[in-house]
């Protein structure tokens, strides 16, 4: 599928089963004027192909698909409009809204729009480019010792002062030595990009001067967007793109893509046809019985990947990010949708299965976020086998634990224990629980305790985007506050649930720039941000909460029971070595009466014997009887690290969490 180049001309092949004819066309190198046009005269499978002799690398082209234009049947072809190949490897020229995007007339919605629009439509570039993997070799971490960091390419660099200007916001950016050397001294192993796949704005924010930051909007998913390449002489999107993944296998780090299959940025009925809408509406997109969009991605549109071709469509494309750019892995946008069929979620749909099989994917991670906005979209714990799963019930159960009301510690302790009541299954490890109290969407960690409502005018929503229920708390003040009292309190909170993130069984995600202080007045939808709110201030970071963020992942590589990614029993094993003991501030294993009390929010975790995390959720100090043997503070939540411990006993600051390690085995 799609345009390859063997050495002596070029293969062009197109999927279209209810087309009526396709036509190949062909432009100047600036994609501005048509050169020539070929029809596709040989058909096979519903694949439309044609072969170019002497055609090279370089070519510009693009489609115009000939058939019924009848929406209430699902097609809307229009041959008056060119067509981007949904496997473009490159792609020329910048999107722009114009109505002659548009397949409709927009006097009569049922008749299609006579206008052309070749001469500014997205168009492919036949590629062939070689690049030197010589001496990459893929990090393969172990999903037991895996901690992912989700970061926006451009947002991570834009601000960096040490990144020279023309690679800050780009690949070359992510691939500098100053922007590994953070992921290393962090000591992260897996570094998660929001979408790279060439991705457009929506016609709605670029007419309000806004832009989307994201990325959740592509258009071709085998094209590394523009954007984030810096234009350097000899090196293309791909190119650079290739260098960032070899530059950070070096270092250890795998690359995760996060990845969009469950809509396009042709939007809803009214939005552009730029590609699958004029090549076979009924094909590649879910329709309703009346013929109308499905919208399980609340984007207007859903893909159709129980369609054979489209499942093909999407697995070949994660055949060749995995194969020819060599990334470690897969998060899939609102991956319920890709799962539905015939409308409903089905946890053995094709998709899964097709993964599951291929050799190539089988060294890769996969990530799921388990839910969309249809109907019965709320899937978490249902992914297959070696899959993980974005666990929001982690999320707001730490906020709420730690910034609210309503959390008791049987709540709390199951999910620091990777949420056992959705993933303890056959087939399923710990890691399955993706763990996070923050991720691109939703407040940072800094505005989390910052505000107690949202503030997205900037967003020119009137503040009615993003989400209402975001388990926050103010600390007192809302916004910004010079009380040292109030920034005192913000830190510990802040410190805890780190703590509870990166010492919790499952794997741990960090949101890029939470370790450095990054908010973002209190924006919890910033999407459509592309400037300061979004880029990481390098030259304001809190070296302290740095620091303390290595220092938890440090200590986590040490405790056995959090390294093994089995589930925790409670039991000791043949050595003597018990994973997990829950205690009560007494030093009293947890009765059923301790597990419920809404009251109670303190409580001792043992892991491995030897490590001990006590846990103060209430707002007051508690006194904790500490396990026989002697015991050495390691890290603390609160401002002093020795204060109150004494022997075997211990009080601890309210809102604070302490780690301890045994030293020596008492007389008891």
């Amino acid at each position: 599928m799609g345009a390859t180049f063997d050495g002596r001309g070029v293969n062009f092949a197109l999927f279209s089963a209810h087309a009526e004819a396709v036509d190949l066309c062909l432009f100047d190198d600036g994609g501005t004027h048509e050169t020539a046009r070929h029809r596709l005269s040989a058909r096979t499978d519903g694949v439309w192909h044609g072969y170019l002799p002497d055609a090279l690398p370089g070519l510009v082209y693009g489609y115009r698909v000939h058939g019924p234009y009848a929406p209430r049947e699902g097609h809307r072809f229009n041959p008056n409009k060119l067509l981007l190949d949904p496997y473009a490897r490159a792609v020329v020229g910048e999107y722009r809204d114009d109505p002659r995007n548009h397949g409709f007339d927009k006097d009569a919605p049922d008749r299609p729009d006579p206008n052309d629009n070749a001469a500014f439509a997205l168009k492919a570039k036949v590629i062939a480019e070689r690049f030197d993997w010589s001496g990459d070799a893929h990090p393969q971490t172990p999903w037991a010792e895996t901690v992912i960091y989700e970061a926006h390419v451009k947002g991570f660099t834009r601000r960096h002062p040490d990144v020279p200007p023309e690679a800050r916001g780009r690949f070359a950016g992510m691939a500098h030595p100053a922007a590994i050397a953070h992921l290393k001294k962090l000591g992260v192993t897996a570094l998660e990009l929001l979408p790279v796949q060439y991705f457009l704005d929506e016609p709605r924010l670029m007419g309000m001067g806004l832009a989307n930051y994201w990325g959740y909007n592509p258009v071709a998913w085998f094209a590394p967007a523009q954007r984030y390449a810096s234009g350097k002489a000899g090196t293309t999107p791909l190119s650079e793109f290739k260098g960032m993944v070899r530059a950070l296998h070096a270092a250890g780090i795998e690359v995760i893509l996060d990845v969009v299959f469950n809509h396009t940025a042709e939007l809803d009925a009214a939005g552009p046809t730029l590609s699958l809408r004029g090549i076979d509406n009924a094909s590649y997109y879910s329709l309703a019985g009346n013929r109308e969009y499905e919208n399980f991605s609340g984007c207007g549109n859903a893909l159709n990947v129980a369609h054979p071709r489209v499942l093909q469509l999407v697995m070949d494309c994660l055949r060749y990010w995995a194969g020819e750019c060599r990334v470690d892995g897969f998060r899939f946008d609102l991956a319920a949708t890709l799962g539905r069929v015939s409308g409903s979620f089905d946890p053995s749909a094709a998709l899964w299965a097709a993964i599951r099989q291929d050799p190539l994917l089988a060294r890769c991670k996969f990530i799921a976020e388990p839910w969309d906005i249809g109907y019965g979209g709320y899937q978490i714990g249902r992914f297959p086998a070696g899959w993980g799963e974005w666990n929001d019930q982690f999320r707001d159960v730490t906020r709420r634990f730690w910034l609210g009301e309503g959390i008791n510690r049987a709540a709390f302790v199951r999910c620091f224990a990777a949420s056992s009541n959705f993933f303890h299954a056959p087939l399923r490890r710990p890691s399955a629980s993706i763990n996070f109290i923050t991720a691109h969407d939703g407040f940072t960690l800094a505005d989390l305790v910052s505000y107690d409502h949202k503030h997205n005018l900037a967003n020119k929503e009137h503040n009615r985007d993003g989400h209402n229920q975001n388990h926050s708390w103010n600390c007192g003040v809302e916004g910004e506050s010079g009380d040292p009292h109030i920034r005192l309190l913000r830190m510990r909170v802040r410190k805890a649930m780190l703590a509870t993130l990166l010492l919790a069984q499952g794997t741990p995600m960090l949101l890029a720039g939470d370790e450095l202080g990054h908010g973002q007045q209190g924006n919890n939808n910033a999407y459509c941000q592309d400037n300061e709110i979004n880029w990481l201030d390098w030259q304001s970071i809190d070296v302290d909460l740095t620091g303390f963020v290595a220092q938890l992942l440090a200590i986590r590589k040490r405790i056995p029971a959090l390294a093994a990614n089995r589930w925790w029993n409670g039991q000791a094993d043949g050595a003597g070595m018990t994973d997990v003991e829950w205690l009560n501030p007494s030093g009293m294993h947890l009765e059923v009466h301790d597990w419920e009390d809404p009251a109670a929010k303190a409580l001792m975790i043992r892991l491995s014997g030897d490590w001990l995390i006590l846990v103060n959720g209430s707002a007051h100090q508690v006194h904790f009887h500490l396990p026989p043997g002697v015991w050495g503070v390691l890290l603390e939540t609160a401002e002093d690290a020795t204060a109150g411990l004494s022997g075997n006993e211990r009080t601890s600051a309210a809102r604070s969490v302490a780690v301890l390690a045994r030293t020596a085995t008492g007389a008891g």
